[in-house]
């Protein structure tokens, strides 16, 4: 196998025809990876990927050639996955106010473009999901909204009103699913890209902890911030702890480690009913 690409969690290799996509344990904060693994949280991405991949297959095809037929030293974190061409943009669909999408909408009233009602607060539910893009930044740097002309300007109208529809039907898959469940998905990032038949396919990985925000539906309370089944127990810590969010990145303590470790367990298992062994 050749690698052939390295991010910030994931790792990209070349084998014959297929790609192996493996999921390191590695945590990013604020675009820079920290020293410090998460144990087990590559093998709980893969495991809850392969579970959506799964629920989402009706409404569109995957990347996923086998989960098993992979090198033996990347069992339970790697997919033999299909060769594709990426969309050069970022789909994300939200359905409550927070994070990016809440100092945006603080400062012009929109979000990527999408007016919304006055008045809403940190964590309001939103009318209807919305479509929010954004750009695809190179390593080390942060994606910027993009409005969803800007979307048609880059890929063209078609393939533009192709993208938001199957972003917002992913988002209300899985935010019914994970409801039934006890779990609000306030937002979500998917990735896309063509087959060499001209399949549009979702690739990577899809509503985990580290692409989605996902809050106990039993605790959720408009017009604060959520407990969130992702790594913003992390980003909360690097935050207080006075790091300038450059590089080299300071170690994380054990029990936050821990405690982060612990979110991604119970979330994959919330979610899927499996119980993590």
């Amino acid at each position: 196998m050749e690698l052939l690409h390295s991010g910030k969690v994931r790792d990209l290799y070349v084998d014959g025809d297929d790609l192996i996509l493996v999921a390191s344990d590695r945590v990013s904060v604020y675009d820079v990876v920290l020293p410090t693994p998460i144990p087990d949280k590559g093998k709980l991405l893969t495991a809850l990927s392969l579970w959506w991949f799964e629920q989402l297959a009706d409404l569109v095809p995957n990347h996923v050639i086998s989960a098993t037929d992979v090198p033996a030293e990347f069992a339970g974190r790697a997919i033999r996955c299909r060769r594709l061409e990426m969309v050069p943009v970022e789909c994300v669909a939200r359905g409550y106010l927070t994070g990016g999408g809440l100092k945006e909408y603080e400062n012009t009233g929109a979000v990527s473009g999408v007016e919304l009602p006055r008045g809403l607060v940190e964590a309001a539910i939103l009318p209807e999901p919305i479509f929010t893009p954004s750009t695809k930044a190179p390593l080390g740097e942060h994606d910027q909204p993009m409005t969803f002309a800007e979307v048609v300007e880059k890929v063209g109208g078609e393939t533009a009103e192709r993208l938001r529809r199957v972003t917002i039907d992913i988002y209300c898959r899985g935010a019914e699913l994970a409801a039934d469940r006890g779990i609000l998905v306030a937002d979500t990032k998917i990735e896309l890209g063509w087959a060499a038949d001209g399949t549009l396919v979702l690739g990577d990985e899809v509503l985990t902890p580290d692409s989605s925000r996902f809050w106990p539906a039993e605790s959720y309370q408009p017009g604060r911030a959520q407990f969130s089944y992702d790594k913003q127990y992390v980003r909360d810590w690097a935050t207080a702890s006075g790091w300038d969010r450059r590089d080299p990145a300071p170690e994380v303590p054990a029990e936050v480690v821990e405690a982060t470790r612990a979110r991604y367990v119970e979330v994959y298992e919330k979610l899927t009913g499996n119980r993590w062994e």
